[in-house]
């Protein structure tokens, strides 16, 4: 087939016709029998086999020709791909029994990735710290300007020069009783100050 493509073709076409060629009968010794016009493309752009729109474009005719005989010689050489699941070791269970129990928690894993993947979006990182448990490394430390300033928010000294003052719910409340700060700001600045 080659041959008879080369006779009416420029020297140019001739080479990239041999490259086709060359690539088509390696695709062949591999036991890949894949002819189409990406797949060559791909394999021969650094032999000079141009790219797969130029091989579809009316130009390329004589290479798909070319790609055609050749898919068309090895077209019962293709092997079938079995479709294979994630699942296909339980049927290697010989005991109906196992097999069974293996198949349900296959199903209860599924659903339970199914629902994960409801709650959690894809690609996010979720962190869990036990910062009761473990020793806080220097970057989760408070540094001193930042102590002082939690200090001076529930100090005598802030409080009277605003006229502030503490409620029962640790609030802070100005002179009209009128909530500056909610309820539980002085607690958590407390623990703010003796946990970090």
């Amino acid at each position: 087939m080659t041959k008879k493509l080369k006779q009416t073709a420029s020297k140019k076409v001739c080479k990239t016709l041999d490259s086709i060629y060359e690539i088509c009968i390696e695709q062949t010794q591999r036991g890949m029998y894949d002819f189409s016009v990406a797949t060559i493309s791909r394999l021969g752009y650094k032999r000079g086999v141009p790219k797969a729109q130029s091989l579809r474009n009316q130009s390329g005719e004589q290479y798909r020709a070319l790609l055609n005989s050749f898919e068309e010689q090895h077209h019962g050489d293709k092997p079938r791909l079995e479709s294979k699941s994630k699942d296909d070791w339980i049927e290697e269970i010989q005991n109906p029994k196992h097999k069974l129990l293996a198949r349900i928690q296959a199903s209860e894993l599924a659903a339970a990735n199914k629902k994960l993947r409801e709650f959690i979006p894809p690609g996010s990182r979720i962190e869990v710290r036990d910062y009761q448990n473990s020793t806080l490394d220097e970057d989760h430390k408070l540094t001193k300007l930042e102590r002082r300033a939690l200090e001076y928010i529930i100090s005598e000294e802030f409080l009277g020069k605003w006229g502030f003052s503490i409620s029962e719910y640790g609030e802070i409340v100005d002179g009209n009783s009128k909530v500056v700060l909610k309820a539980a700001t002085v607690d958590a600045v407390n623990k703010a100050l003796n946990n970090i």
